[in-house]
Protein backbone atom coordinates (compact mmCIF):
# COMPACT_ATOMS: atom_id res chain seq x y z
CA UNK A 1 0.00 0.00 0.00
CA UNK A 2 0.98 3.59 -1.27
CA UNK A 3 1.31 6.03 2.04
CA UNK A 4 0.40 9.31 0.52
CA UNK A 5 1.10 12.33 3.34
CA UNK A 6 -1.01 15.71 2.60
CA UNK A 7 -0.29 19.21 4.40
CA UNK A 8 -1.85 22.51 3.46
CA UNK A 9 -5.16 23.37 3.52
CA UNK A 10 -7.27 25.27 5.79
CA UNK A 11 -9.55 28.41 6.03
CA UNK A 12 -8.91 31.66 3.55
CA UNK A 13 -10.86 34.30 2.29
CA UNK A 14 -12.06 34.60 -0.86
CA UNK A 15 -9.58 35.67 -3.41
CA UNK A 16 -6.83 34.77 -0.71
CA UNK A 17 -4.35 31.54 -1.35
CA UNK A 18 -3.52 28.46 -0.15
CA UNK A 19 -0.95 25.76 -0.76
CA UNK A 20 -1.19 22.14 -0.74
CA UNK A 21 1.69 19.97 -0.45
CA UNK A 22 1.55 16.06 -1.12
CA UNK A 23 4.53 13.33 -1.22
CA UNK A 24 4.97 9.76 -1.20
CA UNK A 25 8.26 9.07 0.77
CA UNK A 26 8.05 5.55 1.32
CA UNK A 27 7.98 5.12 -2.60
CA UNK A 28 10.86 4.24 -4.54
CA UNK A 29 12.09 7.19 -7.40
CA UNK A 30 11.91 4.88 -10.29
CA UNK A 31 8.72 3.88 -9.65
CA UNK A 32 7.42 7.00 -8.37
CA UNK A 33 7.97 8.43 -11.87
CA UNK A 34 5.38 6.12 -13.51
CA UNK A 35 2.83 7.46 -11.81
CA UNK A 36 0.52 10.98 -12.33
CA UNK A 37 0.54 12.70 -8.74
CA UNK A 38 -2.44 15.21 -8.16
CA UNK A 39 -5.52 16.28 -6.41
CA UNK A 40 -8.78 15.68 -6.78
CA UNK A 41 -11.64 17.44 -4.65
CA UNK A 42 -15.19 16.81 -3.53
CA UNK A 43 -17.87 19.40 -2.11
CA UNK A 44 -20.47 18.41 -0.10
CA UNK A 45 -23.34 16.42 -2.11
CA UNK A 46 -21.06 16.16 -5.59
CA UNK A 47 -18.81 13.88 -6.99
CA UNK A 48 -15.32 13.98 -6.84
CA UNK A 49 -13.42 15.83 -9.71
CA UNK A 50 -10.11 16.66 -11.37
CA UNK A 51 -8.26 19.90 -10.13
CA UNK A 52 -5.04 19.19 -11.10
CA UNK A 53 -2.70 16.52 -12.05
CA UNK A 54 0.93 16.28 -13.58
CA UNK A 55 2.99 13.35 -14.99
CA UNK A 56 6.80 12.90 -14.45
CA UNK A 57 7.19 15.06 -17.17
CA UNK A 58 5.99 17.81 -15.50
CA UNK A 59 2.67 18.15 -18.49
CA UNK A 60 -0.09 19.14 -16.54
CA UNK A 61 -3.75 18.34 -16.23
CA UNK A 62 -6.58 21.08 -14.82
CA UNK A 63 -9.84 20.97 -13.96
CA UNK A 64 -11.78 24.09 -15.89
CA UNK A 65 -12.80 25.21 -13.00
CA UNK A 66 -9.32 26.30 -11.56
CA UNK A 67 -7.81 26.46 -14.72
CA UNK A 68 -5.67 30.28 -14.41
CA UNK A 69 -5.97 30.30 -10.94
CA UNK A 70 -4.45 27.19 -9.34
CA UNK A 71 -1.30 26.01 -10.31
CA UNK A 72 0.58 22.67 -9.85
CA UNK A 73 4.34 21.65 -9.19
CA UNK A 74 6.31 18.44 -9.28
CA UNK A 75 9.42 17.76 -7.85
CA UNK A 76 10.38 14.19 -8.41
CA UNK A 77 13.52 13.85 -6.43
CA UNK A 78 11.60 14.44 -3.58
CA UNK A 79 8.63 12.28 -4.71
CA UNK A 80 6.45 15.07 -4.26
CA UNK A 81 3.74 17.90 -5.99
CA UNK A 82 2.77 21.19 -4.54
CA UNK A 83 -0.92 22.61 -5.44
CA UNK A 84 -0.83 26.81 -4.93
CA UNK A 85 -3.80 28.14 -5.14
CA UNK A 86 -4.75 32.02 -5.80
CA UNK A 87 -7.80 34.20 -6.27
CA UNK A 88 -10.08 31.50 -4.66
CA UNK A 89 -14.05 31.23 -4.55
CA UNK A 90 -16.10 30.02 -1.88
CA UNK A 91 -16.94 27.39 -4.78
CA UNK A 92 -13.84 25.50 -4.11
CA UNK A 93 -14.47 24.48 -0.56
CA UNK A 94 -14.09 20.35 -0.84
CA UNK A 95 -11.98 18.26 0.72
CA UNK A 96 -9.28 17.82 -1.37
CA UNK A 97 -7.44 14.37 -1.99
CA UNK A 98 -4.08 14.03 -3.43
CA UNK A 99 -3.97 10.87 -5.72
CA UNK A 100 -1.24 8.80 -7.78
CA UNK A 101 -2.31 7.33 -10.72
CA UNK A 102 -0.61 5.32 -13.44
CA UNK A 103 -3.71 5.99 -16.08
CA UNK A 104 -4.25 10.19 -17.78
CA UNK A 105 -7.00 11.39 -15.93
CA UNK A 106 -10.16 10.38 -17.36
CA UNK A 107 -12.74 12.55 -18.87
CA UNK A 108 -15.13 13.38 -16.12
CA UNK A 109 -14.58 10.53 -13.89
CA UNK A 110 -11.66 9.53 -11.47
CA UNK A 111 -8.68 7.10 -11.93
CA UNK A 112 -7.67 4.26 -10.54
CA UNK A 113 -4.84 4.57 -8.09
CA UNK A 114 -3.58 5.36 -4.48
CA UNK A 115 -5.07 8.20 -2.40
CA UNK A 116 -5.22 10.16 0.35
CA UNK A 117 -6.96 10.74 3.33
CA UNK A 118 -8.15 14.25 2.03
CA UNK A 119 -7.41 17.74 3.41
CA UNK A 120 -10.03 20.16 4.16
CA UNK A 121 -10.28 23.91 2.01
CA UNK A 122 -12.80 26.06 3.68
CA UNK A 123 -13.19 29.63 1.39
CA UNK A 124 -15.35 32.13 3.45
CA UNK A 125 -15.16 35.55 4.62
Amino acid sequence: QVQLEESGGGLAQPGGSLRLSCKAPRLILSVFNTYYMGWYRQAPGKERELVATMNYLRSANYGDSVKGRFTISRDNSRKAVSLQMNSLKPEDTAVYYCTLHREPPPPGGIPQGYWGQGTQVTVSS
